[in-house]
């Protein structure tokens, strides 16, 4: 089970001359995590989450309350010495159904998320470390354009306790849903690193920004997490 919290803010956007500046637009985000082996093969997934959006004048508009839960399984396909490939297929299911509120834009339609996981675990020099490639095709309803989506992860086990994330988070849209959203894509950074306080327990920090884009937000924010292995 992993919880986190994530918070960040834009005051840029890209656009097609680069970057433009925009009502300030401020996300705080706890999202929770639970996954259980039902079998050596079959992993059950659960991720609700909450949300509180303010974006500032001349819009200024304000939410808070559920963003999507999403609900699924992921399936081991292959396992072959150090690497190992899984298929993965979510329903995603928004807490918010008002399409009035400018803070609500991108929250409020139904999503089926099916994606492919690529893993491989190696050593740097004798240190443990792993790759972790996701790559997903994300459907979205009420004439959203659809997204395909690639997550990618490198984490090196510096020490006993502490692990070491460097994450890449892109998205692509398929088409646009007119001027509320036209073509997109955005491209995240994120490195973290989480310490290990007993077997079971461990405790995450990190930062994250939106590095390249179109059409789309110039993020930047933190993020903290509790982990608990049961």
């Amino acid at each position: 089970m992993v919880v986190t919290a994530a918070a960040s803010v834009a005051n840029r956007a890209f656009s097609g001359s680069g970057l433009a500046p925009i009502p300030r637009y401020s996300k705080f985000e706890m999202q929770g995590l639970i996954e259980y082996g039902l079998t050596d093969k079959f992993t059950v997934i659960l991720a609700p989450s909450l949300q509180s959006i303010d974006i500032g004048a001349p819009v200024d508009a304000k939410r808070t309350g559920f963003g999507y839960t999403e609900i699924g399984g992921r399936y081991l396909l292959l396992q072959n010495g150090s690497w190992v490939v899984s298929g993965q297929a979510t329903a995603r299911i928004p807490g918010v159904s008002d399409t009035s509120s400018p803070a609500a834009i991108g929250y409020t339609g139904y999503e089926t998320d099916v994606r492919a996981l690529i893993g491989r675990s190696f050593s740097i020099g004798g240190v443990p470390a792993f790759v972790d490639m996701q790559f997903a095709q994300r459907f979205c309803a009420n004439d959203f354009p659809n997204e395909f989506r690639a997550d990618l992860t490198f984490g090196v086990r510096a020490s006993e306790r502490w692990l070491l994330l460097a994450q890449s988070f892109n998205v692509i849209s398929e088409g646009s849903a007119g001027s509320i959203f036209p073509s997109y894509g955005y491209y995240k950074f994120q490195f973290s690193g989480v310490y290990s306080i007993t077997p079971s327990l461990a405790v995450q920090a990190g930062a994250f920004t939106t590095y390249a884009g179109r059409n789309a937000l110039q993020e930047n924010g933190g993020i903290v997490g509790l982990w608990y292995k049961f």
